[in-house]
């Protein structure tokens, strides 16, 4: 198992994972452009990609980890805490924000489980559930 920087191979095996996910494909744009702009971590086994990350340094500055899938095969095995460390360690600022909703408790844990603090609420995002913001020190 390791991290690594997405390559234009892999887009179809993220598309298909974020499929398994949320249902859809709507957001294989904006994966692939996060791989073209070397903004997307994998995590692989010898056989398979079986998460990924992406990020980029919109949020005031700073670092910013706007989406983090793990497949579900895959899932309560660390491979999003390793995608998490992993990222940390390679951020571009000292300042790394993430966020989930309210409801999503699974992130929730893992974002405490690493050291990411809540560092506020945003509302009127999704109806009813509140976006909560994560930050870590690098």
């Amino acid at each position: 198992m390791g991290v690594k920087i997405a390559n234009s191979s892999n887009i179809e095996d993220l598309v298909q994972i974020d499929r398994e996910v949320i249902g859809d494909d709507h957001r294989r744009e904006f994966i692939r452009m996060a791989v073209e702009e070397e903004r997307c971590l994998i995590i692989a086994s010898e056989y398979a990609v079986e998460g990924f990350l992406i990020h980029d340094k919109n949020f005031f500055n700073s670092s910013f980890i706007s989406l983090v899938i793990i497949a579900p095969s895959a899932r309560r095995k660390g491979r999003a805490s390793a995608l998490l460390q992993h990222f940390v360690s390679i951020a571009p600022t000292e300042k790394v924000f993430s966020s989930t909703n309210l409801s999503n408790q699974a992130m929730k844990k893992v974002f405490e489980a690493n050291g990411f603090v809540q560092s506020g609420t945003i509302d009127n995002l999704d109806d009813g559930d509140p976006e909560l913001i994560y930050f870590k020190m690098k």
